[in-house]
């Protein structure tokens, strides 16, 4: 299994980061790359951590299997 990174973010300084991430993590999922892999990985989740421009940097991460993660960096190489 191979812990990758999948996308990546940044938001403003906000009240409610839950609800400003959801947005960009909803549009990344309707993209090929989110489909892709939310078919495959079954442990994906989100992750906020402060930035030094006072906002969040928002990361969603989870697991692939050596193929599937092999598959994945063939198709988006700059992952």
């Amino acid at each position: 299994m191979v812990r990758i990174n999948f996308f990546k973010c940044h938001i403003g300084d906000v009240d409610d980061v839950e609800i400003y991430a959801s947005q960009p993590i909803y549009e990344w999922t309707r993209t090929d790359q989110g489909t892709w892999v939310k078919e495959r990985c079954n442990d994906l989740a989100w992750y906020t951590k402060p930035n030094e421009q006072m906002g969040w940097t928002i990361t969603v991460r989870g697991s692939l299997t050596d193929k599937d993660a092999t598959e994945y960096y063939l198709k988006w190489p700059s992952n």
